[in-house]
């Protein structure tokens, strides 16, 4: 789905400066909400602003020279005319520093979709949208709408009309992730305060059982020990493609338990590079190619595991196991992409193959776990299959 991003830049503290300027690790809130959009490939960045003061216009300077670029617009007609008729629009409403794994998962839902949260004390600064629920500031509407609303605005406020005339329309109301509730600058902002919204919203949300009940804690030190640390987090995916690939190497060359070991160490290198990249303010693009080569680059590993096997004793049904796995893996990654499913926790994917291997890895029956691969990836491919087409699907 082809997106852009339409951030409000209008509100203003008790001391008449913008909520926009809000000073974060550093920079300013506009900064990090373009480099959130431009994280889930948003384009153009439109930013609504009635003027630009110096300190807005050197936000959008350092902003242009990272290769992100935000147009300011006055109005709301204007704002509308910059994006094409059949671009869905990602609206950021004033003031709100939304965690990346939000705006990631909001990014592959249908237009016309309100990220909410619950109606109660802890959310009273957000925009009620019924007794049950606020808007957490992010949502997903069409450009027709975004038009239609700008034309018939008056002097109304186009965030609220906006919001309102989605919610009239019949927009899916999408509660936020538990934990991940955006941040909300107002006039008791501190950086303090978002500083440890950065830490938690970091966590993003735990596709996998390791992710949940493995990894965490290490994580968290490794994301504490390099916050000042001179690691680009955009090396760190490139460090784990690096130790499959060797792994992948290893595996061929009979060396089964030092690869293990690499694949192992490798397995928290991706999350750890989104959770540094989003406390610097740089949210990690989810189209990184590093990030798109590691489930290759497992299968890989896998291949060469069987190869080896094939070659000393295992049969040429140790090939086939290990194409059947990569075959059912991909399927189901297909099957789910973009649905939020019940069981996902538990499903195949390639750190969760990692993790229940070690077992397997510890009694040397790597014939066997390349077995028990192959049936787990089927099992998954099968679940995702009946959730996703079954007779209980809405």
């Amino acid at each position: 789905m082809a997106l852009g991003a339409l951030i409000a830049a209008i509100g203003e503290d008790d001391e008449g400066g913008l909520h926009a300027l809000a000073p974060l690790a550093g920079r300013t809130l506009i900064e990090y909400q373009a480099r959130c959009a431009a994280a889930v490939g948003a384009a153009p960045i439109v930013v609504l602003v009635e003027r630009v003061p110096p300190a807005l216009q050197t936000a959008f300077e350092r902003l242009r020279t990272e290769g992100i670029g935000v147009v300011p617009v006055s109005d709301a007609m204007e704002a509308a005319a910059r994006f094409d008729p059949d671009l869905a629009v990602l609206q950021l409403a004033d003031g709100v520093a939304p965690a990346p794994a939000l705006l990631a998962d909001l990014a592959e839902e249908p237009a016309r979709t309100i990220l909410t949260v619950p109606d109660d004390e802890s959310h009273e600064g957000f925009e009620r949208i019924d007794d049950r629920n606020r808007w957490a500031g992010i949502s997903v509407v069409d450009s027709a709408l975004l038009k239609d609303t700008a034309r018939m605005l008056g002097d109304w406020d186009l965030q609220s009309t906006l919001l309102r005339r989605a919610v009239q329309s019949g927009a899916r109301l999408l509660p936020a992730t538990e934990g991940l509730s955006p941040f909300l600058a107002g006039n008791n902002v501190s950086a303090d305060a978002f500083d440890r919204h950065l830490l938690d919203s970091s966590r993003q949300r735990r596709r996998d059982w390791p992710s949940r009940f493995i990894l965490p804690p290490l994580e968290d030190v490794l994301t504490r020990q390099l916050m000042g640390a001179p690691v680009k987090p955009g090396w760190l995916p490139w460090a784990a493609l690096v130790m499959v690939l060797a792994a992948a190497l290893l595996f061929t060359r009979g060396s089964a338990t030092w690869a293990m070991g690499l694949l192992v160490a490798a397995s928290p290198l991706d999350r750890l590079a989104e959770r540094l990249a989003t406390v610097r303010l740089r949210p990690l693009s989810r189209h990184a190619l590093s990030l798109r080569l590691l489930a290759p680059a497992h299968a890989l590993a896998l291949t060469g595991l069987a190869w080896f096997e094939t070659r000393h004793g295992g049969g040429w049904g140790a090939l086939v196991a290990a194409g059947a796995t990569v075959a059912f893996a991909e399927a189901k990654r297909v099957e789910r992409r973009g649905r939020e499913l019940g069981p996902d926790l538990w499903l195949f994917s390639p750190r969760s193959a990692v993790f229940a291997a070690i077992p397997f890895a510890a009694f040397g029956a790597w014939s066997l776990l390349i077995v028990f691969l192959a049936l787990y990836a089927t099992a998954s491919f099968f679940i995702v299959q009946s959730l996703v087409h079954g007779p209980d699907r809405d």
